[in-house]
């Protein structure tokens, strides 16, 4: 691992302490705002929080995709520079925008909501991505597997729902605020997809190397899924719209579409049954662990967007806290517990003696089940407030939150524990990638399986058995 992708995987990590941090804070800002307005304020804080958070899960998928790119193509970076200005063009222009944000300067629409200027470097870096990868990808091995296809239509998704974010810049959209909040909606919903590709590529990556079969990212079920999953990228995004007067047929489009999504539900149902019984041989494996909760986490939060998909459930649901539990569930519970596998494996975490893996478990547990307080009590809030809205037509907006908010201090509080269990394996990556170091060893030959330079080098006293680091790539 060169210097600047372990400064880039640093970085990917303190961004999502950072997106804990600012979330435990605003979440009791917004509960006693006569005492966080004299400092730090719930309309300061709530950006911070998100796009921390949007930032570490982008930058955790590309920091992983870099990293695997060399093995997965087959092929050498002939030009590391431009890899290198993606790293530090996206580092700068994310530091930038907490700069703005610590000023108190804003702009731009939901989840971006730094000055629209700022959106070039994160261009500019991002064309920088889809150069160093998709070179390598016409210089690589034919014939794919899955997780290369995956990775490929995420990082093109993000470019162009990340254009289609920043269209209510033409003056065009800016006369009508239906059709601006119309593609603004529609571009979030499928920016989701895109990154989700980029993740569950890594995923199917990381279950590839674990199993030691390349089978399971070539299978007809599993492309089907990618279809699937693709189509929904594209379309899926209408139930972010139903309180939109849209065109019908968008609403009985994207509603076909998601309910298909009872079939990878389905699936996973039965892929439960076989995942226990490879939990016996895998469970000691922390990378393992962390992509099983996330198998977990994926049931619970499709079952909840499957419900929040059909228009008499959505009524209700929309603009509540279920949808904030959604994309807490999606982002912590799904998201993050991938890329802590990917980031896991790619340090070999369970290999060190030096790192506590002890702690990291207790912190594993501690995670999972505050997590699991902080997703219901989320649904809690919803229920109640859609209920008090809906069906009780309570307007006075201080009288239809006064229970909501006593849910909120059961979320607020199990987010403080989240936070500090987050935190314990946090630190415990960071010691792990301190101890990584660059290796200047190239390996060329093709016979023996080795490729480019070996990814992974460690302090041999830091290390359990070294014979693991020098097998050759598969």
């Amino acid at each position: 691992m060169s210097k600047s992708l372990r400064l880039y995987f640093t970085f990917s990590l303190s961004m999502l302490l950072l997106a804990l941090f600012f979330g435990a804070v605003a979440a009791f800002a917004f509960l006693y705002p006569e005492f966080f307005n004299k400092y730090s304020p719930f309309y300061q804080l709530r950006p911070m929080h998100v796009s921390a958070a949007l930032f570490w899960i982008i930058s955790g998928a590309t920091a992983g995709i870099l990293f695997y790119k060399q093995a997965a193509f087959g092929t050498i970076d002939r030009k590391p520079v431009v890899e290198k200005s993606f790293i530090y063009l996206w580092m700068s222009a994310v530091v930038a925008i907490f700069v703005f944000y610590g000023f108190k300067k804003f702009g731009g629409r939901e989840y971006w909501e730094f000055p629209p200027l700022l959106g070039l470097p994160i261009l500019a870096s991002w064309l920088c991505l889809m150069y160093s990868y998709y070179t390598s990808w016409t210089k690589g091995k034919k014939n794919p597997p899955l997780y290369v296809w995956m990775w490929s239509t995420g990082i093109l998704f993000f470019l162009i729902t990340f254009a289609e974010q920043n269209l209510y810049q033409l003056s065009w959209f800016r006369q009508s605020f239906l059709r601006e909040i119309t593609v603004q909606w529609k571009s979030n919903g499928s920016m989701v997809g895109a990154w989700n590709q980029m993740i569950y590529g890594t995923s199917l990556y990381i279950m590839v190397k674990m199993s030691g079969s390349e089978q399971i990212a070539r299978g007809r079920k599993t492309f089907f899924f990618y279809f699937l999953g693709l189509a929904n990228l594209m379309f899926n995004w209408g139930h972010h719209i139903y309180n939109v007067p849209a065109a019908s047929w968008i609403r009985h489009v994207s509603y076909a579409i998601s309910m298909t999504e009872w079939l990878i539900l389905i699936s996973i149902i039965q892929g439960f049954k076989a995942k226990l019984s490879e939990q016996r041989k895998y469970r000691h494996l922390l990378s393992y662990r962390f992509l099983i909760a996330s198998e977990y986490w994926i049931f619970l939060n499709l079952l909840l967007a499957l419900f929040m998909s059909i228009p008499a459930v959505n009524r209700y649901t929309h603009g509540t806290h279920i949808t904030v539990a959604h994309a807490m569930g999606a982002t912590i519970g799904i998201n993050t517990m991938i890329l802590l596998a990917s980031f896991g494996y790619i340090i070999k975490i369970d290999r060190l003696k030096t790192v506590n893996k002890k702690y990291i478990r207790i912190g594993f547990t501690v995670t999972q089940v505050s997590l699991l307080v902080f997703w219901l009590s989320l649904i809690a809030a919803g229920v109640t407030k859609g209920y008090r809205d809906v069906v009780l037509h309570i307007s006075p907006f201080q009288e239809l939150m006064n229970p909501v908010n006593t849910v909120l201090h059961v979320f607020a509080i199990a987010g403080i524990v989240l936070f500090a269990g987050m935190t314990v394996i946090i630190f415990n990556y960071f010691k792990a990638l301190a101890l990584m170091r660059p290796n200047q060893e190239k390996t060329f030959s093709k016979s023996n399986g080795l490729i480019g330079v070996n990814p992974i080098s460690y302090d041999p006293s830091q290390v359990e058995n070294v014979k693991h680091f020098v097998r050759p790539l598969q």
